[in-house]
């Protein structure tokens, strides 16, 4: 009997706040304003990263990946003389094998790429060594911000875009005739840029390249941007 009551109980009170729940509709939050703003900081890029190529064509597919072997390991050993981590980081990169058909689908022969990466902040350090590799020209040159930049300028263009954002918000608030604002939500996002795309230089003038000749290159600056948006309450 103890148990019949405790269930009629328990369905009255559901029953209850399920009136309650029906008789007040959510009613959406008043005088809530959304907002963004950006904080900017211009840099000098500080890191290089060099590609340096070469093409081998043979009748034979092994030929031409021993040639190509042995280009690459001629540059990875003068490269890895001035290496230092950070300063002239040395990695390789693309390494390829395409055959060559005639018109009637059969195979004449094969062509190969190998590539080797040069980057790092330490410019002369690695511009030299490139010129002093004989076994590969450059193909490529690009330009970046190295991850302590970035962190550091990140951080600079988030302490400008929160306080833009403080500020353009205790402006919107006056504006509408507010005497003020709390936060509700915020979301914080970093341009990270795009990454570094070697800019192709023209054939002629990769392989006019001297030996033991430093590769003229000049960085450029960059924008470090960081979003802030989200919403407040004004009151």
């Amino acid at each position: 009997m103890n148990k019949i009551k405790k269930i009629a109980a328990c369905a009255a009170f559901l029953g209850a706040c399920g009136a309650f729940a029906q008789s007040a509709p959510w009613t959406p939050p008043q005088n809530v304003l959304q907002l963004s703003a950006t904080g900017t900081v211009e840099v000098q890029q500080d890191l290089l990263s060099m590609t340096l190529s070469t093409t081998r064509d043979a009748a034979d597919a092994a030929a031409v990946q021993a040639q190509l072997k042995t280009a690459l390991d001629a540059a990875l050993t003068e490269a890895r003389k001035n290496a230092q981590p950070g300063l002239l980081d040395v990695r390789t990169g693309n390494f390829s094998l395409v055959p060559r058909y005639t018109r009637d689908g059969k195979i004449t022969g094969w062509s190969g790429t190998a590539e080797l990466v040069l980057e790092g902040k330490d410019f002369p350090r690695i511009t030299q060594t490139a010129g002093r590799i004989s076994t590969l020209t450059v193909g490529g040159i690009g330009f970046g911000l190295s991850r302590e930049q970035r962190a550091k300028v990140e951080t600079e263009a988030q302490t400008i875009a929160i306080e833009n954002f403080k500020q353009k918000a205790a402006e919107l608030a006056r504006n509408f005739g507010f005497g003020g604002y709390t936060l509700r939500e915020v979301s914080v996002n970093a341009n990270q840029g795009p990454p570094i795309r070697p800019r192709m230089m023209a054939a002629e003038a990769s392989s006019k390249l001297s030996y033991d000749a430093a590769v003229p290159v000049e960085a450029g600056k960059t924008s470090v941007v960081v979003n802030v948006s989200g919403s407040v309450q004004l009151k």
